[in-house]
């Protein structure tokens, strides 16, 4: 099966993505295991094959959904059949009525 779906990643996305590398860095001091967190979050977004493929996000509800890798839960917007749009990353552990919207 060919990828039809385009993954865009928000600006807030990207610097949370950044935030937890390097605190995952700070925490282990370990590269290796902050690359294979990021490379896992990543690689969550780019096999995305339908934009339904995942759960409809419990707080925010449609058109949100929600991928959980690891600890760390990915937020995104379905723009449209074919487009959707990662809007934030962060740490399940945390309460969802603190994560800046």
């Amino acid at each position: 099966m060919s990828k039809s779906i385009n993954v865009v990643w928000s600006l807030e996305a990207t610097a949370d993505l950044k935030y937890i590398f390097d605190r995952i860095l700070d925490k282990t001091k370990s590269k290796t295991n902050a690359r294979n967190v990021k490379n896992d979050i990543l690689n969550a977004s780019k096999n995305i094959e339908f934009v339904s493929q995942y759960q409809v996000d419990e707080y925010l509800g449609k058109p949100f959904r929600r991928i959980v890798v690891r600890h760390f839960r990915l937020v995104y917007f379905v723009e449209n059949k074919s487009s959707i749009i990662i809007l934030q990353v962060f740490d399940s552990f945390r309460n969802p009525t603190e994560i800046r919207r």
